[in-house]
């Protein structure tokens, strides 16, 4: 049996996390992809996977070897597209997820420069205030918020943001300014849990961590409907910074409390191919990267 189509089967199977996600990805029936992984092993004298009636689970040398298998699949992959021009013309679907507001406000206007660019280029756009699993989805590159796990994916830093605690003017002036963490107790609360879970945010107080317990009189899943409503004057809310950069600047909010605020979070684009990405998505980085780092609101 053919080694590259081996060892393909074999990434799919580690990715998936299973023998049956494997062979519906591949398009292969279950047997197989059972096969294909025996013949590997039998070829190897390794052990890949630990299996059992209700797991698979890589084993160590497998979780060793997979790596260099992607860096097999990643190299012909780059040798095919040169040898077929592919380099000077990106063309396919590219896939991104980024959050909502992210997307609408920062993703949005590069995916559109992008695709006025590429026209050989489609685009899936997938806004999520939850954290999409780019193997099983099928995902080409993410915006990640937030410090990010190990893994085998590849990460560009473009920015920062902050949590921020704001309000309306006029809020403020009707129920006075917070100077402390503890007088959030005494204010009307609109907690997003895409930020911050309910009921309790977690500040920075003396280089001390500092939890504040509330009882939110809205609580929203949303990070745009809890932006409408503090601006609207109902409350107080913590956002990331760039969600309200613009209200900020023109005067519709306030940033208190900034002295309390946690260390920012990192901004990364993240794409899962290797050391390489494929032509496509390459050309969508380097200009997300370009004007994303020239963002404002982002650094």
């Amino acid at each position: 049996m053919d080694q590259l189509h081996l060892i393909n089967v074999f990434v799919a199977v580690v990715d998936a996390g299973g023998f049956a996600g494997a062979a519906r990805k591949l398009n292969l029936s279950p047997p197989a992809v059972t096969r294909a992984i025996s013949v590997l092993e039998s070829h190897l004298g390794v052990r890949l996977f630990t299996r059992t009636t209700r797991v698979v689970r890589v084993t160590e040398a497998g979780a060793r070897y997979v790596e260099d298998c992607r860096r097999i699949l990643a190299d012909l992959a780059e040798a095919n597209e040169s040898v077929s021009g592919m380099h000077g013309a990106p063309r396919g679907r590219l896939t991104l997820t980024a959050p909502v507001l992210f997307g609408a406000l920062f993703v949005t206007p590069i995916i559109t420069e992008y695709l006025q660019r590429y026209p050989e280029v489609n685009a899936s756009c997938w806004f999520l205030d939850r954290v999409v699993n780019m193997m099983d989805e099928g995902i080409d590159v993410a915006v990640r918020i937030g410090e990010l796990p190990d893994s085998s994916m590849q990460a560009v830093r473009v920015g920062q943001v902050r949590r921020v605690i704001c309000a309306s003017p006029d809020y403020l002036a009707a129920h006075g300014s917070p100077a402390t963490p503890d007088d959030l107790m005494h204010h009307t609360i609109v907690s997003a849990t895409g930020v911050t879970p309910a009921p309790e945010w977690r500040l920075v107080e003396n280089g001390a961590p500092k939890v504040v317990k509330l009882a939110p009189r809205m609580v929203t899943t949303t990070n745009d409907s809890a932006v409408a409503a503090v601006v609207a004057g109902f409350g107080v809310s913590r956002l990331m910074s760039y969600q309200i950069a613009q209200h900020v600047q023109e005067g519709r909010l306030q940033v208190v409390l900034s002295e309390y605020e946690a260390a920012p979070l990192p901004i990364h684009l993240v794409h899962r191919e290797g050391r390489h990405a494929s032509q496509k998505a390459r050309a969508f980085l380097d200009l997300a990267i370009e004007r994303l780092r020239a963002q404002a609101a982002l650094n």
